[in-house]
């Protein structure tokens, strides 16, 4: 009954509008004081938390994603795919899907993501004659692909706990993130074609696609230099970050895009979620120290190995229990809070960590786009001043694809472990 208990109150804490973080962090401590131990273990593993090299990617990269959004970068990575396929039937919404998906190659971050290509997507898709909630959908739907495809700040975080490699976990969001792409182009032109009066672009001639892309090629070239290196063996994540928000720096302020006012609001906006995040981190980290006293962990690993001791029953349940809580939870709390309980069982069946950490990153996806507390969904809803209901309407077709490439993951888990397992 004691786990039972334990997730009851963290339940009615988080009711009562605490923030998770502090929520983890208050129930943690109690636990801990209820066992009679010394509450010295409380900062110890205040230090433990966030004492981790690789965990410095997370405020680069963010760094990083908000000087690209800052300096304009999402309209030129934009302007250049919609020269090349924007004359195709839902050549506009295709052209925002591989915006999305290049983007998300450099920033790991699902909201600068959305907010990046969103800006600059929506207006153009709505003057073609796009419907507002088919591009609305689509674009909170795409900026989901910033926290599968690498560099993922949730990959990072769950490598971290997980103690397993990043470089592996980034390879094997690369598959999984193609087929979304895929499956979502595919949706996109089918609706264009038979379902919608829009209008495709005029066909650029090649000087315009030339000069669109030279416009956009330093951001391709970052990508391909951060990727590659971590790839390679040149740097690690860490490293490869570092680069990252170097580069973004030079190539903003070269072409003048971005202003000292730009950069401070980068700089600012970078550290905001960055203690956010690592607030979780140690809140989760508290309450991960108290259940492994309780044995909350092993209990639960007991209660899958006897009642559920296939591979599929466990991630069917596991399933359905990650897009209940994705009702309620964003997506680095369900992370932080669910990997260290389910972790165990992980091994115990058998299941590979690395191909477990990508469809449960899939997952927690679904929880960006799902209210009431999608922040993708407010992200595009501030940037088009829509109702709610509109961004909704529109993104449950992706949902329900998101749900179909969850499933397809599941039965072939190659799709995931095919690039890690060649290089």
């Amino acid at each position: 009954m004691i786990p039972v208990y334990i997730v009851s109150v963290l339940v009615l804490l988080m009711l009562t509008g605490l923030p998770v973080a502090f929520s983890l962090a208050a129930l943690g401590t109690g636990l801990i004081v209820l066992k009679g131990l010394p509450l010295a273990l409380i900062p110890t593993n205040l230090f433990g938390s966030l004492n981790d090299f690789v965990l410095l990617a997370v405020p680069l990269f963010l760094l990083m994603s908000n000087i690209l959004l800052r300096g304009g970068v999402g309209r030129d990575l934009f302007r250049a795919v919609q020269s090349w396929v924007g004359h195709w039937p839902g050549g506009i919404g295709v052209s925002a899907l591989l915006s999305c998906g290049i983007f998300s190659a450099i920033s790991g971050s699902s909201v600068t993501t959305a907010a990046t290509v969103g800006t600059v997507a929506v207006p153009e898709m709505t003057s073609r004659g796009y419907k507002p909630s088919f591009t609305l959908g689509l674009l909170a739907a795409g900026g989901t692909l910033g926290i599968l495809i690498p560099p993922s700040i949730p990959l990072i975080v769950y490598g971290v706990i997980a103690e397993e490699s990043i470089g592996k976990l980034f390879l094997a969001g690369v598959g999984p993130g193609i087929l979304l792409i895929t499956v979502f182009a595919i949706y996109t032109i089918l609706v264009s074609a038979f379902g919608s009066q829009a209008e495709a672009s005029p066909k650029s001639s090649w000087s315009e696609r030339m000069a669109a892309t030279l416009r956009a090629f330093p951001t391709i070239l970052l990508a391909v230099v951060m990727l590659g290196g971590i790839y390679a063996g040149a740097f690690t994540p860490t490293e490869a970050s570092a680069i990252g928000a170097t580069m973004a720096l030079l190539i903003t302020v070269v072409q003048r895009s971005l202003s000292w006012q730009d950069f401070l609001h980068a700089v600012k906006d970078s550290v905001k979620t960055t203690s956010v995040i690592f607030l979780i981190v140690v809140g989760a980290k508290i309450f991960g120290k108290a259940i492994t006293l309780y044995q909350l962990p092993a209990q639960i690993a007991q209660v899958f190995e006897t009642h559920v001791p296939s591979q599929l029953g466990f991630i069917i349940i596991v399933s359905l229990i990650l897009l209940f809580i994705g009702l309620f939870l964003e997506s680095m709390s369900m992370l932080l809070i669910m990997v260290p309980v389910l972790l165990p069982t992980v091994l115990g069946l058998g299941l590979d960590p690395i191909w477990f950490g990508v469809y449960f990153v899939l997952l927690i996806e679904i929880a960006l786009i799902t209210p009431p507390v999608g922040l993708n969904l407010f992200v595009i809803q501030a940037i088009a001043g829509t109702p709610l209901s509109t961004v909704v309407k529109g993104v449950l077709p992706f949902v329900l694809m998101m749900l179909g490439v969850a499933v397809l993951l599941a039965l072939f888990p190659q799709i995931a472990l095919w690039l890690p397992g060649k290089l």
